[in-house]
């Protein structure tokens, strides 16, 4: 199993709306190549942080890949691919950018390098240091 991450802004698609469609969701929209070779490297049952943007700069909850790389349904383009994804749980509390960037445990981490990517992959030491602070079990 691999892990990533997800990273929306809240006011456009955010927990809560994940939450809310209670099935898979198509993570479309993504115009960045790196994001979607990462999307295309997906198997079925991968697991991802819900990453809320912006103002919040947070991961706020779990996700699971529910459906594998596939046409992105929001363009005619046939550059543009996604996944489906689906929530699997919240955070009992949320872990900002700052709590990332202060863990030494996590300096080599993507999103403390490059936190302009919108999906990205995490290690498995990363993911376990992060759903520790989160308040969840790995």
């Amino acid at each position: 199993m691999a892990y990533w991450l997800f990273k929306s802004e809240p006011e456009t698609w955010g927990w809560d709306d994940q939450v809310k469609k209670s099935g898979p969701e198509e993570w479309g929209g993504v115009r960045n190549y790196q994001a979607r070779n990462n999307m295309r490297e997906m198997k079925k049952g991968d697991l991802g942080f819900f990453y809320h943007s912006v103002k919040e700069k947070a991961v706020v909850g779990i996700v699971r890949v529910a459906n594998e790389i596939h046409h992105d349904s929001t363009t005619d383009d046939p550059r543009w691919e996604c996944v489906d994804i689906e929530a699997v749980k919240p955070f009992k509390r949320a872990v900002t950018l700052d709590e990332i960037k202060a863990a030494p445990e996590l300096e080599s981490m993507v999103l403390v390098n490059n936190s302009r990517l919108s999906v990205q992959p995490v290690s498995e030491a990363e993911w376990a240091f992060i759903c520790k602070l989160g308040g969840v079990e790995a």
